[in-house]
């Protein structure tokens, strides 16, 4: 199991838009709006550490108003 925080910075106003996109994907376990330096922050939990990665790279990185990512992955829970 890998777990992660993907720490997110979106469009301005955009916050609650990309949260409701964010809530709907697999593997996300909680979204959170947040203040300061990023605006989302989602909680997420892949099998593999791959799943995270097409996650990433190829999912929330493609919402529109998802500008810029930073992942955290633990190393214990």
């Amino acid at each position: 199991m890998v777990s992660a925080y993907v720490l997110t910075k979106v469009e301005a106003g955009k916050d609650k838009e990309v949260l409701k996109q964010v809530k709907a994907l697999e593997g996300v376990k909680k979204v959170s709006i947040t203040y300061g330096e990023y605006d989302v922050i989602v909680e997420a939990d892949f099998d593999k550490l791959q799943e995270l990665d097409k996650f990433v790279f190829y999912t929330l990185r493609m919402i529109p108003q998802v500008k810029e990512t930073m992942t955290i992955i633990c190393v214990e829970t």
